[in-house]
């Protein structure tokens, strides 16, 4: 089924709308220009004067430019050494905001009974409020080094392993929704995928409806609804609540 601008803005293709809200049972949402309006990682080295650099990787990594995704977030973590949890607070109640519709659509989902996945490639000190400001039920998402002793509160440049590995990327992200999956006992073709960036792809390959946000261009050309303009909740013109 070709694609198709079923409004100014949205886009379909795959399925014949509308699809109902009640038939999927998880939404896993990416965080960073998904849910919230800005990438954490570009405001936070703009404190130690690096965003311009870090800025470029992350444009080159979200539009796949950059196949190796842990690499290039090392690469930006290590520009963030310096950095103190100040400068990441002052980022969090300063800088960062939900993107349009991202609460209206969470609560929709939430109201219809769907469990909620927050999966991002950014770090635990944002996606943990995000959780906790959205009543969102699971999380994975990268740790930040935080050096103690000498320097305390500022960041070592390096991210620390957590149990189910190093790194939360593409193939995490496609981990995690499905474990989360099984975890609820449902097929991952009852999961709601919505991103924006190239390592959202695997995970949003596996769901059942993938929905790319405000996307990078080969990441609309591959999801089943493609929001270009307006909020997130412009997805509930497609699936009703």
């Amino acid at each position: 089924m070709p694609s198709q601008e079923i409004s100014p803005g949205l886009v379909i293709q795959g399925f014949k709308p509308p699809l109902n809200l009640a038939d999927f049972k998880l939404a896993a949402f990416d965080m960073d220009s998904t849910l919230i309006n800005l990438e954490c990682v570009d405001e936070i080295a703009d404190a130690v004067g690096r965003k311009a650099e870090v800025a470029a990787i992350t444009e080159a990594a979200m539009r796949g430019e950059i196949t190796d995704y842990k690499e290039s977030l090392r690469r930006r973590v290590a520009l963030l050494r310096g950095v103190t949890v100040a400068d990441m607070e002052q980022v969090y109640t300063e800088r960062l905001q939900l993107n349009p519709g991202a609460e209206a659509l969470v609560k929709a989902c939430q109201a219809a009974g769907l469990k909620t996945l927050l999966v991002s490639g950014g770090f635990t000190f944002f996606t943990d409020r995000i959780r906790d400001r959205l009543g969102i039920d699971f999380t994975r998402s990268n740790v930040l080094e935080v050096r103690s002793g000498a320097n305390c509160g500022e960041l070592t440049g390096r991210m620390v392993d957590q149990e189910w590995g190093d790194i939360c990327d593409g193939a995490e992200k496609r981990k995690m929704l499905l474990e989360t999956c099984a975890r609820l006992g449902i097929s991952a073709k009852e999961a709601i995928a919505v991103g924006d960036g190239a390592n959202d792809l695997p995970m949003m390959g596996e769901a059942g409806l993938s929905v790319a946000y405000h996307a990078k261009p080969t990441v609309r050309e591959q999801a089943m609804v493609a929001i270009n303009a307006g909020g997130l909740d412009r997805l509930l013109e497609v699936v009703r609540p």
